[in-house]
């Protein structure tokens, strides 16, 4: 009898190789598209600074912008507003972070989520609604113009540098709640029970448990709020402050009002290379931070 032969499977022949795309082409849309619309501009400022007129390099521009008086004051008032407000919105900051997340409140959540919206808002809109309280016209001023029948009203400070701090402030104060709220919601409450049966009082408690796990958030926050205070320019504008003049009000005076542009690339230099050197700070300032905190864990 014969045997059958039942027939043999194809064999499968090697497969089709496929060739792979290299990860790094994956990278040059948006590296192309920063270096058109941000790397691009930015080169051309600098260029300008260091070439007027189209000429060769040089630093002439700089040592006639520096030995302006107005230059040094623009600086020191950039400097002095931005450190001020970021040390007036870290504290207050810290403060209401603190009352919305640790004191029993009704409407603490709901607060919690206006901080977020309020992140959203223009820097000018907080500047035209304290117009609308503290203004010359404003509900202040009204009140006590009805209540004792003046001419006018005492509160007259917008329109001062304290009143650029105080917007400021006020503006930027969300800025510095945001990380502190979430630092806070990742704090174990059991260290917070431990502390009070110890017998420790709210302030301690608050410098030794709080505060070292807040440090990341309030590094961060705070070096936000001082880059954003250095290039702020609506709040400035806004309040119409006589004889406050920061960086950027001087590139926008220099550019558009005096048509020099040489001295207006030159200003937004110095204020770049200032954002940057506080950039690297907080950086630098971040990392002891969160190595001081994994040595303690």
């Amino acid at each position: 009898m014969a045997s059958l032969r039942l027939p043999l499977a194809p064999t499968a022949g090697p497969a089709p190789s496929r060739r792979r795309i290299p990860a790094w082409t994956l990278a040059l849309p948006p590296v192309a598209a920063l270096g058109v619309f941000f790397l691009h501009p930015l080169a051309l400022v600098v260029w300008q600074s260091l070439s007027p007129d189209g000429g060769g390099p040089g630093l002439s521009a700089y040592t006639e912008v520096f030995a302006q008086t107005a230059f040094r004051d623009a600086l020191r008032t950039t400097v002095l507003i931005a450190v001020g407000a970021t040390a007036g919105a870290l504290l207050l900051g810290f403060a209401l972070a603190l009352v919305i997340a640790f004191v029993p409140m009704p409407g603490g959540k709901a607060i919690g989520r206006f901080v977020d919206v309020f992140l959203s808002f223009p820097s000018f809109l907080i500047t035209l609604a304290l117009l609308f309280v503290y203004g010359n016209a404003g509900l202040a001023n009204g009140l006590w113009t009805g209540a004792t029948g003046a001419a006018s009203g005492p509160f007259d400070f917008l329109h001062t540098p304290w009143g650029v701090l105080l917007a400021e402030i006020t503006y930027f104060t969300p800025f510095v709640m945001r990380p502190l709220l979430a630092a806070f919601s990742q704090l174990d409450t059991a260290q917070l029970d431990v502390a009070a049966s110890l017998g420790a009082r709210a302030p301690r408690i608050v410098r030794q448990v709080i505060l070292p796990e807040a440090l990341p958030a309030l590094a961060a926050g705070g070096s936000l709020v001082l880059v954003m205070c250095l290039n702020e320019f609506g709040i400035v504008l806004f309040t119409g402050a006589k004889g406050v003049t920061t960086l950027p009000v001087l590139v926008y005076g220099k550019a558009i009002l005096e048509g020099d542009w040489t001295g207006a690339c030159v200003v937004a230099v110095v204020n770049i290379v200032l954002s940057l050197a506080l950039y690297g700070l907080y950086r630098t300032l971040t990392a002891r931070l969160e190595g001081a905190r994994r040595a303690r864990a």
